[in-house]
């Protein structure tokens, strides 16, 4: 699923957004969850799972194209992990 498809499923969903209404709901929602995954924050929707951000430490990795050794510097990156609910239905299909 795209963002716009998103934006079309929610508008149809709720028949008193429109279309403008909803695009401006998700940007929004995704704008704050962007900002506190950027502040380090973690962001938790109950039944569906938490949005966080992971360590990792500076590390020596290979160029696969040349095979020479390049240094990768540490970073903080984004992850998700799905709460119980969710697990549990995707994994009944």
């Amino acid at each position: 699923m795209t963002k716009s498809e998103l934006i079309d499923r929610v508008s149809e969903r709720l028949d008193d957004l429109t279309r403008k209404d909803s695009e401006v709901a998700i940007n929004t929602l995704f704008d704050y969850l962007s900002e506190q995954l950027s502040q380090g924050r973690r962001v938790e929707l109950r039944g569906f799972g938490s949005f966080g951000t992971k360590f990792r430490a500076a590390r020596r990795g290979r160029n696969p194209k040349t095979a020479e050794t390049v240094d990768v510097p540490a970073k903080q990156v984004p992850f998700f992990r799905a709460g119980k609910s969710l697990r549990n239905q995707v994994d009944q299909g």
